[in-house]
């Protein structure tokens, strides 16, 4: 009978995609919830939109936990899940970094 032996690079290959769910999952997450507030507090209360937001951001966190799982590669994984975690914190900072461009001048 054959001894089934998992090869280091897959072990290493699903701890990669372990990680990108857990930490990837949490800065989309995070890059969500501030984007998403950004977005609606003009259209409700403050406290609404960081609620609203918080809570859809556990369905964004969800979901990148399933995409790393489902890409093809662990690289894959991590790219679904950091780029578009880079991209909303970018666009949640962009008021910050006009704001203070406007006063530093």
């Amino acid at each position: 009978m054959k001894t089934a032996r998992a090869d280091w690079r897959y072990r290493l290959a699903i701890t990669s995609r372990a990680l990108a769910a857990t930490a990837g999952g949490y800065a989309l997450a995070a890059g969500f919830a501030a984007a998403l507030t950004l977005g609606l507090v003009p259209f409700m209360p403050r406290v609404e939109a960081v609620l609203t937001a918080t809570m859809l951001a556990w369905l964004a966190y969800a979901l990148a936990a399933a995409w790393a799982f489902y890409a093809r590669t662990a690289w894959g994984a991590w790219g679904g899940t950091l780029l578009p975690a880079l991209a909303l914190g970018a666009c949640a900072t962009t008021p910050q970094w006009t704001q203070w461009m406007r006063t530093a001048a």
